[in-house]
């Protein structure tokens, strides 16, 4: 998922009940992310980077890419073996879809919310393990931090669009890849009610 909201980006998929489903599964997720975040690959690179068979990332790279969420790697598909690449920078989740009428629907939407779930705490129990592999000033730069706060519905909101925002600015601030220490970085947001009883 990408923070930002804007339903016009090209960069984002919007999730709609036919996508999601060609989404919602584990692997396809991990797939998809690595691509993200790593540039494209073949499906033995991925399978070894994912500690999975070549069958199974070949044959879930073909669902995402049936459901327009990777596609070949023109440049980079020379000799017998194919390339992928994401199509989209992130997606866009609907809260609705948590509603459908079909209750396939509810499922993969369900099934999606916690794969992105476990792939936040598999993020921080990595960074917990490996901080010290790190330099000190990427340790003292990094952040794990919460808080609480009451707020109405909107407040809420105008919160959440706010941090978008920002981390949107970040993104147009982004140093070239070349640059010296240049990391990608991981932020996640996470702005849930809470009872206090």
């Amino acid at each position: 998922m990408d923070g930002s909201r804007d339903p016009q980006d090209t960069q984002l998929h919007n999730l709609d009940a036919r996508s999601l489903r060609g989404l919602a599964h584990p692997l396809r997720m991990r797939l998809l992310n690595a691509l993200r975040r790593r540039g494209p690959a073949t499906a033995s690179q991925l399978a070894e980077k994912l500690g999975e068979s070549s069958g199974a990332t070949s044959y879930h790279l073909r669902q995402l890419a049936a459901h327009g969420f990777v596609e070949d790697a023109p440049e980079r598909g020379k000799g017998r073996e194919r390339w992928w690449q994401a199509v989209h920078r992130g997606v866009l989740f609907d809260g609705t879809l948590l509603e459908d009428r079909d209750p396939e629907v509810r499922g993969a939407a369900d099934l999606f919310l916690h794969e992105v779930a476990n792939t936040h705490t598999q993020e921080l129990a990595t960074w917990l393990g490996t901080r010290h592999d790190w330099s000190e000033e990427w340790r003292r730069s990094s952040d794990m931090s919460d808080w609480t706060l009451s707020l109405t519905p909107e407040r809420a909101r105008e919160l959440r669009d706010q941090m978008y925002e920002l981390v949107e600015r970040y993104r147009t601030l982004a140093p070239d890849e070349d640059t010296p220490d240049v990391e990608q970085v991981r932020i996640h947001t996470h702005l849930i009610p809470t009872r206090t009883d």
